[in-house]
């Protein structure tokens, strides 16, 4: 199971995603609202695998995948985005995404591509 960090801006979603990773048993050891956030609680957390939403204030997902990537290589990110996202979703795996997943979220599939990334 891993340390994963969490970010989305909305709290809802959020919280839907901490209650499926940690029904699946992993923990959640930090949670940020925006792209700046996420790389400076990736840099102070050092988790297993982050959760990214795309579309978020100040800096998107993708320039924050960027960044993380730039900082460690073998970051391991999964985005989230919504139906009709293909494009951002190509973009993100140029970017160094290992993974997405599309909102809305249904448990299993999420579990499945966590793991899947987290054992790759």
């Amino acid at each position: 199971m891993g340390r994963i960090l969490i970010v989305d801006d909305t709290l809802f979603m959020r919280t839907l995603l901490k209650n499926i990773l940690f029904s699946g048993g992993h923990d959640i050891v930090g949670e940020a609202g925006d792209g700046d956030e996420a790389v400076a609680k990736y840099k102070e957390l050092k988790p297993d695998l982050v959760t990214m939403d795309v579309v978020m204030p100040k800096v998107n997902g993708i320039e924050a995948l960027k960044e993380i990537r730039a900082f460690d290589p073998n970051a391991k990110v999964v985005m989230c985005t919504a139906v009709g996202q293909e494009q951002m979703v190509k973009l993100a795996i140029k970017s160094g995404a290992r993974g997405y997943i599309v909102k809305p979220f249904q448990a299993p599939k999420v579990l499945e591509e966590i793991n899947n990334v987290l054992n790759s």
